[in-house]
Order: C-alpha cells, then structure tokens, then sequence
C-alpha cells in the first residue's frame, strides 16, 4: 500500500476533528475525500503531509512510518486551494523553488521545469509573473510546482474551488492525465460530488470527523451503507418501511396481503427498515396497474420543475402508517415528500399538472443495512411522552439521521394495565432514565423492543462513548447498532472488555486476541474503527467508573434476551444518571 492510515486523530479543544480515521490508499491511485465544511478531510489530508500533528494513530507513506516526521521529510507534494504562489517570482522560479532549496543543480532545475511546463501545456511561459496569468494557469503551475522534487504522494486540498465552471473541467483533465502519466499516488479533498465522480478510483466520505465509508463511485452511489452517504452523494429519498423478519416486504395498502404463515410455525416479526429510492428510479403512472416497478402507493404531484434535459418533481405520498391505529400515537407523520427526476420522454408519455393524482412505483431500491430506523418516545402520559420526544438532544441525533420521532403513549409503563394487546415496538424505543427505568425496559423487552435509548437530562451530545457487551452472544448486534449511532455523533468512542478481578496476574493473550478481533469485525463489518481496552474489576463497578470519568460519556450496552435485565443493570438504570444509555 501507498498510504496507511491507522486510527489516526486530531482533537481541538477537546474535540475530536478527526475521529479515528483508518484507510490504506493503493499505489498510483486516485483518491478523494469528500465531505461537508468542517467534516476534518483538509484537517487529514494536513496531517498527513506533515502540516499538523495528530494526537493518536500512525501514518505510513509507502511502508515508512512517518507520523513523527516533518512535512520535508515525508517526501508529499501539497497543492493548496489559494495556489501559495510567491507573486514576485517569476513561473520558472516558483516551479524550480522547492529543487532550489535541496540544491538541484541549475541544469537538472531547467530540465526539470521544462519536463513539467510541457505536461500541464504552459510551455513558453516560464517568465511570466503569477499576476499575468489567469486562475487556472496559477493553479497549474502550483501543480507542477507540487511534482518538481519527484514526490511519493500529491496531494490536493480544493484546488479548484476559485474557479469557475469550465475552466475547473479543463484543470480536472489535466490533474488526471499527469497523475496517469506519473502513476502517481494522489489524494483530492473537495465537497463536490460532481468532481469526486469525474476524478476519483475511489472516494471516502467523511462528516463529524469520520470516514463512514470508501469505495468505488459506481458502488457508492447505487449500494451506499450509510444515510449520510446515500444523500450526500446525489440526491435521495430514504424511507421507512416494515419489514417481515424474514426479509420479505410487506405490501402498500391497496395490495392483497401474502399468505400467512402456518399455525404451527413461528410468526415473523415486523421491524423497520430504511430504504434509499433515488428520484431517477421513481416511476409515476396514472394508476398502480399500469406501473411496471414495485408499486409503494399514490401521492399527488405538489410541484413540478423543467430543467431542460429533466423535468424535477415533488410528489407527496401517505407514509406506510398512515392509517393504522396504533393506540397512543401522536405526533406521527403521515406523509413524506418525495423528490423525483424524469426524462423528456418519461414527460411526453405521461404529462403531469400540479396537484394531479399519481400511482407511484420504485424500479429500484436499495435497503440500508442500518439497524437504526426511527425514534418513538414512550410514557405513561401524554405531557411525558411530547417531552421526551422533543428532548434537545435526541431532535438534534433525528436530524442528522433525517429520519422521525414520534411519541407514544402506554399506561402500562406505569403500571397500569391497559385493555388490549399493545401494538408491537419498532424503530428505538426512547424512554427516561431515573427510578423505574428498569421496569419500563423490561416491559420494551417483552414487546419485541430490540433497541431502547435511555436519555437523561442532559441536553447535549455524548462527548465520549463507552461500548460493553454483557454476553458474547450480542456483540454482533451491539456494534452495529455503535457504528450507526457513531456516523452521527461527533464523539470518542472505546470499546470495553471487562474481566474478572482475580483474572488480573494471569495470562491475558486470550483477552487481547478477543479485542483484536472486536477491532477487526467492528471495521470490516460494520465501518467503524473503535479503540479497545480492557477491564479488571465486577461489571457494574467497572462501567460505572468508566461514565463518572467524564460527565458527557454515553453508554452503549448489549445484552442478552435470555439474561434479561440483571440486578446489576437495574441498579445502573435506575440511577438518577446524567448519561444516556443506549441498550441493544
């Protein structure tokens, strides 16, 4: 590999810019980070030149460890966004500065130089002064000023953010075509998607400091991982849809119901999932038989755009619950508002007026494998129930993840008996923290509850996250419920194996291979690289050590359905705590 990165960070004031970022960059290839302003990319791609430190991790450039050396000796051409252009000297010497302070000889300057005017196609202009020349020539001539000392590693932060359009396709061709011709490792920070599609082999994503997810355009775009990547990279809708434990969908209303399963078999159970339609793959039709892909319902059209090429809708659809009674629900949506793109020829076969009516279909869609849906804030009362679902913290975590909140309320978590079977829970059950917290997880528990959030009083977001599995058995489950939370938490995250007291002076090879290999599915599974650390002490002494260390930590906890919610648990539950914790 070219460039490994191995859970490398850098903190400002305490908060962590970039969050553990561990990739591996093969030789010659193209790579782009891309993220939103202040997602830390420019911040990673500085520390890996050497331009600032990093407080954790390690960075190897070509098999060398290079964390502790300076940004000359890690042998990295850097192009700034700004171009860093001495605007006194002329283009010859700004291209043959960095040969000159190495002591290249004039010759070999003047070949070099040349070598390099002729492949960015600026020959003759060697006496020209920065000011003489336009943004893109300035810009390329930076690039070659980057490539004069021969680097290992090119790297570019936004170079083309000052210009415009087309002269930024003309520079993107030539940036590609001389990285192809040197076969030279290069990494592009940008926020634009057009240009990580144009120029990248491979893109990264990034927000809140960490890299969710890096792959091929083509693998990204279609089968994303992540809500953020899904909507980030083009436009997406993303949509809440139950489905049957067994994989299969169940249909809109309207539609016949498959057959149910038999008496003497088990009765898959419901659970929510979040599905990605992009809008070039909804298919609008005057009624649902004349629709050709899965048909999700009927909307009316609220807006309608032409953009030349493509027409741009909005079509308002019911959501899959509206309708449905579940006791206790308020403040659920009933409809989402899809956005849709067709063709020229998709607007002559079906003409299309505000506010006309519409059967909607998917040709495709592509189903997240996150297991965190949605939000329902469950209490005994109404007043308990709306405070809970508008909790500072938990809106601000629903609108990251842009998905709902509703709340519910449910008289039996006080005690009380209600009349009738409850309606299943699906998505996370959120209920408060304090006394009694114990009880109404188990009552979660007993109905199918397989997520429950803990919240206490605390308004703002977890700074440190602590992850324990109580049992082996639910470690698969925890940390996939860690590594989605954690795309949308700006926080430290450690995960925690604890061992017996007595087990401290024996052998613990055992004990560090189980980390390594928490670390390892943790990052192959489920795109999370997580510190590990091990624990001598009782469980609950343990944990409880761990959260009073900093009193914005956030417990994740996973458990086992056969053990249930030990004495141990009821006591951390039921502390009047200032943490939140997240049960799996």
């Amino acid at each position: 590999m070219s460039i490994v990165l191995d859970q490398v960070t850098k903190q400002y004031q305490g908060t962590p810019v970039v969050n553990d970022v561990s990739l591996d960059i093969a030789e010659g290839e193209f790579f782009v980070l891309l993220g939103p302003s202040g997602s830390g990319k420019s911040t990673l791609l500085r520390a890996i030149a050497g331009l600032t430190s990093v407080d954790h991790g390690r960075i190897s450039l070509r098999g060398r460890d290079v964390t502790s050396l300076s940004a000359r000796e890690r042998e990295v051409g850097f192009v700034f966004q700004n171009y860093a252009l001495f605007r006194h000297m002329t283009v010859a010497e700004n291209i043959e500065f960095g040969l000159s302070v190495r002591r290249v000889r004039a010759a070999e300057r003047a070949k070099r130089r040349r070598e390099l005017l002729e492949l960015i196609g600026l020959a003759g202009l060697d006496d020209r002064l920065p000011g003489q020349l336009s943004g893109g020539q300035q810009q390329r001539v930076a690039v070659a000023r980057a490539l004069a000392h021969e680097p290992r590693v090119l790297l570019l932060d936004e170079p083309f953010g000052a210009l415009d359009a087309k002269i930024r396709e003309e520079l993107r061709r030539t940036i590609r075509r001389v990285q192809k011709e040197l076969g030279i490792t290069t990494i592009l920070v940008t926020h634009d998607q057009e240009e990580a599609f144009a120029m990248g082999d491979r893109i990264g994503v990034m927000n809140l400091g960490r890299l969710l997810e890096a792959g091929r355009p083509t693998e990204l775009y279609s089968r994303p991982a992540t809500r953020f990547v899904a909507t980030f990279l083009g436009a997406a809708n993303l949509l809440l849809r139950r489905q049957a434990l067994n994989g299969t969908a169940l249909p809109p209303r309207g539609r016949a119901a498959p057959a149910p399963a038999p008496a003497d078999g088990p009765r898959p159970r419901e659970h929510e999932v979040v599905a990605v339609l992009r809008p070039e793959e909804v298919e609008l039709a005057p009624s649902a038989d004349a629709a050709v892909g899965h048909f999700l319902g009927r909307g009316h059209v609220e807006e309608i755009v032409f953009t030349g090429a493509l027409e741009r809708l909005r079509v308002r659809m019911p959501t899959e619950d509206a309708g449905q009674s579940i006791p206790g629900c308020i403040d659920c949506a009933t409809t989402v508002l899809l956005d849709v793109t067709r063709t020229q020829a998709e607007q002559r076969a079906f003409p299309l007026r505000h506010g006309q009516a519409v059967a909607i279909a998917a040709r495709r869609i592509h189903v997240l494998p996150t297991p965190l849906s949605s939000f329902t804030a469950f209490a005994a009362g109404e007043a308990a129930a709306v405070a809970l679902a508008r909790h500072p913290w938990l809106t601000a975590l629903a609108a990251q993840m842009q998905t709902r909140i509703a709340a519910r309320i449910e008289p039996s978590l006080d005690g009380t008996t209600a009349a009738g079977e409850p309606e299943a829970v699906v998505g996370v059950s959120v209920i408060g923290t304090g006394p009694g917290c114990a009880d109404q997880v188990r009552w979660l528990l007993a109905h199918q509850a397989e997520e429950i959030l803990c919240l206490s009083t605390r308004e703002r977001a977890p700074a440190r996250v602590v992850i324990y599995c109580a049992t082996p058995a639910a470690r698969r489950a925890t940390l996939a419920v860690a590594a989605s939370l954690l795309r949308h938490v700006p926080a430290e995250a450690v995960y925690v194996q604890i061992l017996p007291p007595e087990e401290a002076d024996g052998p613990t090879a055992t004990a560090v291979r189980g980390l390594l290999d928490v670390r390892s599915e943790a990052r192959d599974a489920h795109g999370l690289d997580v510190r590990t650390e091990l624990r001598f002490a009782e469980p609950g002494e343990a944990l409880l050590a761990e959260l009073e260390r900093d009193e914005s930590g956030m417990l994740i906890l996973g458990i086992d359905h056969d053990s249930g919610v030990t004495p141990e648990l009821s006591a951390l539950l039921d502390r009047p705590a200032a943490w939140p914790v997240l049960l799996v």
